[in-house]
């Protein structure tokens, strides 16, 4: 059994479902709530193979399966995990720890093309894991494919924590961002939006 993640260990009782719900109520309301699929939409070819890394209830998945591509969501909730099987039916939705993520064991053997981590996910992943993590995401990912990663820098990963492990996975840091939209890198940020490839 993999460590609890953050995502289970620091919320209380009930935040799933109220995180389901929050992101239905904004989305009934119009919100933007994509910006990070279309970052990677504009940086695959159509048709591409996309991992949504740590999906929650579907929101990036569903928009990139809606323009065409292949999606496979995965997290270790599976409340959010059921809110992404109801409201977005397409993608391939799977309940997994991605610290231990092997899709070969779902007859997933192809690899992606890009792997979206949106969302504060390696704020959440079990601490600690930060490395094999990446590592297994580093495993489904195409030769030429890129990982896309955004957190929070004030929360509990450092970037400093984040680049060792980065390293350690066998990826290369390409490109960094303050935000989802591409605004250039400050070391004062307070959020890095991360391009990856295989070292």
């Amino acid at each position: 059994m993999p460590e609890p993640t953050r995502w289970v260990t620091d919320t209380k009782d009930g935040h799933s479902q109220w995180y389901v719900n929050r992101f239905r109520t904004m989305a009934a309301e119009g919100a933007d709530l994509v910006g990070e699929a279309r970052l990677v939409d504009a940086m695959v070819p159509r048709g591409a193979r996309i991992l949504d890394a740590g999906c929650g209830p579907g929101r990036h998945g569903g928009y990139l399966h809606g323009l065409g591509h292949t999606v496979v969501g995965v997290d270790a909730d599976p409340v959010l995990i059921g809110a992404a099987t109801e409201d977005h039916p397409g993608p391939t939705w799977i309940v997994e720890d991605l610290s231990e993520l092997d899709l070969s064991a779902h007859d997933i053997v192809e690899p992606f093309d890009a792997v979206l981590v949106a969302g504060n996910v390696m704020v959440f992943v079990a601490a600690g894991t930060e490395t094999a993590v990446l590592q297994r995401l580093c495993a489904h990912l195409a030769p030429e494919g890129f990982i896309a990663v955004g957190f929070d820098t004030g929360r509990e990963l450092s970037l400093a924590t984040f680049d060792a492990a980065v390293t350690a996975a066998g990826l290369r840091l390409e490109h960094r961002f303050s935000t989802w939209d591409l605004r250039p890198w400050r070391d004062d940020a307070d959020f890095a939006v991360s391009i990856l490839r295989h070292a």
